[in-house]
């Protein structure tokens, strides 16, 4: 297993953390010299806030541990590409570099609709790997909307 896999699994895990609270199944884990200082996953529907993406939860905890709103040195491991929202607090935060699982061809930033964190007219960029436990992070998903649109048809008794 690759460091990158391994942290990812970590970020798969907040991820499931994100189904029990009824939202979308995004994790995310940020390293800083091989070691997790902050995770996040999505609490849209908990705190009933567009804000609380799992990126931007994760990203306000290791600005407190470094003490800084610099994230440089900061790798981000994502269970799916950042939306423009995220994408824009990852360059801000001048994040080094990002590990996707999977891409999100509907609302992507990272390179599916557009590539913000990879902008050349920006002050930063940042180094993308994608497809990182791709099939693990694309089923997750796929499981949760399905089970979500079957919870919706079924009759009320």
């Amino acid at each position: 297993m690759t460091t990158d896999e391994k942290y990812m699994k970590k970020a798969i895990a907040q991820a499931k953390r994100a189904v029990a609270n009824g939202d979308v199944p995004i994790g995310c884990v940020i390293v800083y010299e091989d070691r997790i200082i902050a995770r996040g996953y999505n609490k849209r529907n908990l705190k009933k806030t567009t804000l609380a993406h799992a990126e931007l939860l994760a990203i306000e905890k290791a600005s407190k541990v470094m003490g800084d709103w610099r994230l440089e040195g900061c790798t981000m491991y994502v269970t799916l590409e950042p939306c423009q929202m995220c994408a824009g607090a990852i360059v801000q935060a001048r994040m080094d570099r990002v590990v996707i699982g999977c891409m999100n061809s509907k609302a992507g930033c990272a390179g599916s609709v557009y590539n913000l964190l990879q902008e050349p007219r920006f002050n930063h960029q940042v180094e993308l790997v994608r497809d990182v436990c791709r099939e693990e992070c694309s089923s997750m998903l796929s499981e949760f909307f399905r089970n979500l649109r079957q919870s919706r048809l079924k009759p009320e008794t």
